[in-house]
């Protein structure tokens, strides 16, 4: 799946730790091997959500610098 297909959950205009508290909360509703593509604009996403990722399990499959932030496809452990 791409950032296209999956359609992005906005994190846009959210600090840290907002961005990998929504992102864990979206993810504890899906079921183990969706995927979730999210775009932040939090500078500081680009360490936290792959460390979150690396935290609970999940794969980072996608990680992109963007003109305002981030966007990032996780698939859920």
């Amino acid at each position: 799946m791409s950032f296209e297909t999956a359609g992005l959950y906005d994190l846009r205009g959210l600090k840290c730790p907002l961005p990998v508290l929504k992102t864990r909360r979206r993810l504890k509703s899906m079921q183990s091997g969706t995927e979730l593509a999210i775009e932040t604009t939090d500078p500081l996403a680009g360490i936290d959500i792959p460390h979150f990722c690396n935290q609970e399990g999940h794969a980072l499959l996608r990680s992109e610098k963007t003109e305002t932030g981030h966007r990032f496809l996780i698939r859920k452990g």
